[in-house]
């Protein structure tokens, strides 16, 4: 009698389950807890600006947004900031991302509406507000005094937490050292792991130590997010 194939064995389908908006799911590490700790009580102490910063796939705008539903803030894309009646933002919270393409003279009056009762406003960006050129004199002065925190690239804790997540976004049980071995060989981020997880989802086969090895080589010969 023929055994019938596990479902770790049988061809998965193309499911897609969404991954949790709110903190759920996310990972404080050692890359992130500086930013984590300084935005938990913000901005019910004080107001004013704060920015945290990292390079990209290190998940500051998954850590700004989940701040920003947190205490009802606005969030704007940095490119539409100027298109906002300011009227909507006085008194509120505000979410900048990406905040580096915001124009001088928007991102100045930004930062003094944020210093009014109620406001606040965190800025997301790869380098810190120090680091920006600005042609107003007033602006630079109140960039060099904005409150940051870095982010750093993922480490193992939570770079493994994001290949999880893409995994169970895909209905994919992979073997117990599969993960393990990616956080050798992938770069330390989130597009990198979605990119491996989806390269291994598109072979239609159980997610082994093998397959994972023949997902990154093929990565690794395109050039595509990997070291």
């Amino acid at each position: 009698m023929t055994a019938r194939p596990s479902p770790a064995d049988q061809m998965r389908l193309p499911l897609q389950r969404d991954l949790p908006d709110g903190a759920e799911g996310f990972v404080v590490s050692d890359c992130n807890r500086a930013a984590v700790e300084a935005l938990a009580d913000w901005p019910n102490l004080i107001g004013g600006v704060m920015a945290i910063c990292g390079p990209a796939g290190c998940g500051k705008s998954r850590l700004a947004q989940i701040w920003a539903e947190r205490v009802g803030a606005v969030a704007i894309h940095g490119a539409e900031a100027p298109l906002i009646d300011p009227l909507e933002l006085d008194g509120r919270p505000v979410l900048l991302d990406p905040a580096r393409e915001v124009d001088d003279e928007t991102l100045f009056h930004l930062i003094n509406q944020a210093q009014a009762p109620g406001g606040a406003l965190l800025l997301v960006a790869r380098s810190a507000p120090s680091s920006w050129e600005a042609a107003l004199p007033d602006l630079r002065s109140r960039l060099d005094a904005v409150r940051t925190f870095p982010m750093g690239v993922p480490d193992d804790a939570v770079l493994s937490a994001m290949l999880e997540a893409r995994f169970a976004e895909r209905g994919i049980r992979p073997q117990k050292d599969v993960i393990p071995y990616l956080l050798r060989r992938i770069d330390r981020s989130a597009a990198a792991a979605a990119e491996v997880v989806e390269r291994l989802d598109a072979l239609h086969r159980p997610v082994t130590r093998a397959l994972a090895r023949e997902a990154v080589e093929g990565a690794e010969a395109s050039g595509e997010l990997f070291e």
